[in-house]
């Protein structure tokens, strides 16, 4: 009964040391070798831009309102100040609210990213999960995504052959 149970074991192991293969690739390479996102990129900046120009221009406005109260003020009555006080506060609030709405969690320029950016990153990892399948690797890792690989062999890297399956030329 050992001998079987030993045996058992012995060809469970045996069948779960199978070689695995692994590969690496370099998404911030592939991604600087596909144009589109590089146009995507220079879209994206110049919405960032144009956008930051906008709200820089309300918060010199309510610095000249600022000034301009604060040089009247003498010469205003008590309700004129509150009534300056309240202008100053309501225009730095809309440049506030115009600085969520273009950069903030729910923005126009994440809702640009997730347009411009996201199907290109797609295509990618589909690409990624095909080679998986095709070419049964157990695992391919990102040596761009922040995770720690302290040594990859080059000849393990399949970043070209990503960018090939995209149809891009490495």
């Amino acid at each position: 009964m050992k001998k079987i149970a030993l045996i058992a074991i012995v060809m469970f192991v045996g069948l779960g040391l199978k070689a695995q293969k692994y590969a690496f690739v370099d998404t911030e390479y592939i991604l600087k070798n596909i144009p589109a996102f590089e146009a995507a990129n220079d879209q994206l900046n110049q919405a960032s831009q144009k956008w930051q120009k906008e709200i820089e221009a309300v918060y010199a406005e309510v610095e000249t309102m600022y000034q301009n109260y604060q040089t009247e003020s003498v010469f205003l009555s008590n309700e004129m100040k509150i009534k300056k006080e309240e202008e100053i506060v309501a225009k730095e609030k809309q440049a506030r609210q115009l600085q969520t709405r273009y950069f903030g969690p729910e923005g126009e320029l994440g809702k640009k990213r997730e347009a411009l950016v996201k199907p290109i990153q797609d295509d990618i990892y589909n690409a990624i999960r095909e080679m998986v399948e095709d070419d049964g690797y157990a695992a391919i890792f990102d040596k761009a995504s922040g995770g720690v690989v302290l040594f990859s062999d080059a000849k393990y890297d399949i970043s070209d052959d990503v960018l090939e399956k995209l149809g891009y030329k490495k």
